[in-house]
This record gives C-alpha cells, sequence and structure tokens, in this order.
C-alpha cells in the first residue's frame, strides 16, 4: 500500500478552504475551520472511527480497542493555520494519522487499546494571539481568563465558541486526566534545513524547545542629525543596533541555541534627528530550560554592560515564557527503531517550532516524527514535502503503532 497520493490528495482538498482568495488561510473558530472539520470528520468516519468535538473546539476520531477502559494512544496535530500560509504545516500529521490508523486496524484488526486522532484547535495562535489554545484545553492547563482575548475585529475567544456552536463555559470539560492518554505522536515537517542538509527524508525529534520572548526599550536622548557630535550622542538606535549583534554572538557560540530580533523600531523617526528611544524584540530558544535561562542572563547583563557605556536607560519586560518539553525516552526509541527499519539513518533534532507536543507533554509521554521540507521553508506558500518523504514518514509512523501494539509503554 502507498499512502502519499492520498494524503497529498486530501492535503490539495483541505487547501481550498481559505479565507483568502489565491491564499491559503485558516483561523480557528472561523466558518473555514467549520468546513475542514466537516472534511476530515468524513474521513475519520470512512476509516471507522468515532468523529466528535470536544468542548474546545478539537476534533477527535476514535478507535475502541481491544481492552475497553484502558488508557488512549494519541496522535495529533493541527487544521489551523497562519496567513497565506502552505498546506503541510499541521495538516500533514493529522491526515498521515488517519491514513496509518485506517491501515492499521484493515490490516490488523483492532488494536489493544484506544486509538484517537486529534485535529487541535488553534495551535498556531493566529487569531487570538495565543498559541496551543486547543492542546493546552486538552492537557487542562488552559488559563480561563484567555476567553477574554480578542481578535483583529474585537471578537473574544469565548464569543467565537459560541458562534462555533460551543459554550465557552463548559471549556474545561475538554481537559483529559493524567491516566486516560498510553502517549502522544506527532508527525510534522521539520520547518528547518537539517533533514535535507542530511540527505534524509525523516528524523526523530530530542525535545521541543522552550522559548523566552522579550520586548526591550532603550532611552536615550533625541538631537539634531547636523549639530550634536558624535562623541557626545546618547544614540538608542545605536545602542540598540549593539545589542542585536550581542545576541548573535551569544547565540552563535552555542549548538541549538538560537536568538532572533525580529521587530525593532526608533523613535521620533526621522531621518535628522539622533534617535532618542529604541524598541526591540527578542525570542530566544534551547532545547533544555537550563542551557536557554543562562543565555537569557549573559544577554541581558550584555545589554547592561551596552546601555551603561552609553549613557542609555534600558527596561526589559518578560512577554512569553514557555519551557521545553523532552521528548519520552522509551517513545523516541520506538521512533527511531522504525526509522531504522525502514532503512534510513537516524537524525535526532530537537524542534525549535512550537507544536501541540509541548502542551500535551503535561499529560504524557510524547514523541515527534519529522519530515523533510524542502529548503526548510514554512509558514509560507512555497511549504513542500514530496511524496517519496511523506511516504517515509507514514510508513515510519505505521510500523512505530504496531510496536507499540506489541510492547505498549506504559
Amino acid at each position: 500500500m502507498r499512502f502519499a497520493p492520498g494524503i497529498q490528495a486530501r492535503l490539495d482538498a483541505l487547501a481550498l478552504i481559505s479565507a483568502d482568495e489565491g491564499a491559503l488561510t485558516r483561523v480557528s473558530l472561523s466558518p473555514e475551520q467549520a468546513r475542514a472539520n466537516t472534511l476530515v470528520s468524513g474521513w475519520m468516519q470512512e476509516a471507522g472511527l468515532r468523529a466528535r468535538l470536544d468542548a474546545a473546539g478539537n476534533l477527535i476520531g476514535r478507535a475502541e480497542g481491544r481492552e475497553p477502559g484502558g488508557p488512549v494512544l494519541v496522535i495529533g496535530s493541527h487544521l489551523d493555520t497562519v496567513r497565506d500560509a502552505g498546506r503541510y504545516d499541521g495538516p500533514l500529521g493529522v491526515l498521515t494519522a488517519l491514513a496509518c490508523v485506517a491501515a492499521w486496524i484493515a490490516e490488523d484488526g483492532r488494536p489493544p487499546f484506544a486509538v484517537e486522532v486529534v485535529a487541535f484547535a488553534d495551535e498556531e495562535g493566529t487569531r487570538f494571539g495565543s498559541t496551543l489554545i486547543g492542546s493546552r484545553a486538552f492537557a487542562g492547563r488552559l488559563d480561563p481568563a484567555l476567553l477574554a482575548a480578542t481578535d483583529a475585529a474585537g471578537i473574544s475567544l469565548a464569543e467565537a465558541l459560541r458562534a462555533f456552536g460551543l459554550d465557552p463555559g463548559r471549556i474545561g470539560e475538554a481537559a483529559r486526566r493524567p491516566g486516560d492518554l498510553l502517549g502522544y505522536l506527532e508527525l510534522h515537517i521539520e520547518q528547518g534545513p537539517m533533514l535535507e542538509r542530511a540527505g534524509l527524508p525523516v528524523g526523530v525529534v530530542s525535545a521541543i524547545s522552550g522559548a523566552t520572548r522579550l520586548a526591550v526599550t532603550l532611552r536615550g536622548e533625541a538631537g539634531h542629525a547636523g549639530t550634536v557630535p558624535m562623541a557626545g550622542r546618547r544614540d538608542a538606535l545605536a545602542g540598540a543596533a549593539e545589542c542585536v549583534l550581542a545576541v548573535e554572538a551569544r547565540c552563535r557560540a552555542e549548538a541549538e541555541l538560537v536568538g532572533t530580533v525580529g521587530e525593532i523600531a526608533a523613535r521620533p523617526g526621522a531621518v535628522n534627528v539622533i534617535p532618542g528611544e529604541a524598541r526591540f524584540s527578542l525570542d530566544l530558544r534551547a532545547p533544555e530550560d537550563g542551557r536557554r535561562l543562562a543565555a537569557l542572563a549573559d544577554i541581558e547583563a550584555a545589554w547592561r554592560a551596552i546601555a551603561g557605556r552609553r549613557g542609555l536607560d534600558l527596561a526589559v519586560a518578560r512577554t512569553h515564557e514557555a519551557g521545553a518539553a523532552a521528548c519520552d525516552p522509551r517513545l523516541t526509541r520506538a521512533v527511531a527503531a522504525a526509522i531504522a527499519a525502514e532503512g534510513h539513518a537516524v537524525l535526532r533534532l530537537p524542534s525549535g517550532a512550537g507544536h501541540d507536543g509541548m502542551a500535551v507533554a503535561a499529560l504524557a509521554p510524547i514523541a515527534m516524527i519529522f519530515v523533510r521540507c524542502r529548503g526548510g521553508i514554512s509558514h509560507n506558500p512555497a511549504e513542500f514535502a514530496s511524496l517519496e518523504d511523506i511516504e517515509a514518514g507514514a510508513r515510519v509512523m505505521l510500523r512505530t503503532l504496531r510496536a507499540l501494539a506489541r510492547d505498549p509503554v506504559r
């Protein structure tokens, strides 16, 4: 059996469901998301799974096992997208899981334990500015205050849930108990270049990196561009430039540590005025929290030294904090063994991007399969995974499922 052509056909069908003509945009709790859920729910039922929508808007397809009442193996990803997205980020994991579970049941009969294919709601955070909403609700880690968060049109998460036919007051009912889950498995495009550089179609994830995001302000003194001597300036933008280079230097010195300044602005913002204020962001990630926090301390110390030397005032506000999620050693060994059995070298690599597994890790052991994507490009219409690589990922997943059926992780 070849999986990839059918998976690709379904990816193409999903990509037609978009809020934007000529571009793929499908945000959570939207009419487009409802249409996507209906389509995927039909495919779940064709495969013999019982499909339902939980209280957070997660679409769940369940196949009962031979031993009722025991924990369930969850395989998941998401169907929502960023704006002007590619078609593989998220849906590839859901549709590969569905294809593999359908083949597994058709060929081997009912598994010894229940299996659920889950399409989590709002992984991307595109609409309400907060990621992993569905999987955090699933894990019982969603802050109810988030129900007041609003989208660009001023619609709150609570209002969007009601419009979607759900009761925001019951969102807590989406939470699963830790004993409910046997484990969690997720397949995803890599969204980076490491598999392509290694010449490999698939890899196994070692950990999902934690992330810290900061909003930084440097204040100096605005002045006339032509009359203030260079030696006497308190140029906030020049200080910010030095701070950015300090981030780059620290992160280049350590493998798997990445730091990005993605936003920067100078005020008052006139061509003939020395910037009196500069604001910039920092996104810092590493697969181990200790390494990330140590790097953060070094970076902030460097910033303080730069500000002091230049006569600038420094203010730092933390806007996001997410701990790293280590993948379970035993589940990861099962994935690695499946990769080797399929004839591929085993590459272990961290995920710098966040995934639903970060939230589910609070409930159960997790593992992830990465599939090579061309150029490492993601969140972009050019996002692409070949049929050969999709096939490799599906076969690794199915082999992993069969191995877990023989020796479940407890």
